[in-house]
């Protein structure tokens, strides 16, 4: 079943989030079951809304790409809380695509 996951996580500020993406290339190499990622910043703090076909498949891609370069190469301590919903509805606007700014 498809979920809609959202966390903040005060720790991380643009440069680190930029520096993860860089080195993760999630963009060009698009994580497997992830339909939709959205970041944004707040007070300084990330973030995330994203649409996966399943929890398991956001665990997954975390434990595989991301913890390996926010936890070993750059040294982060803390962790976000994810949550989960189960995902209703979809909708994307026509001619909606690629990454934003």
């Amino acid at each position: 079943m498809a979920v809609v996951m959202t966390f903040s996580w005060p720790e991380i500020t643009p440069d680190v989030y930029d520096a993860v993406r860089q080195r993760v290339r999630w963009e060009e190499d698009a994580p497997d079951g992830c339909a939709l990622h959205a970041a944004w910043f707040v007070h300084g703090g990330l973030n995330v809304m994203d649409i996966w076909e399943s929890e398991d498949h956001f665990n997954r891609f975390i434990e595989a790409r991301i913890a390996p370069v926010l936890k070993g190469e750059l040294g982060v301590q803390s962790d976000p809380e994810p949550k989960f919903y189960p995902l209703h509805r979809r909708f994307v606007a026509p001619g909606v695509s690629g990454a934003g700014s």
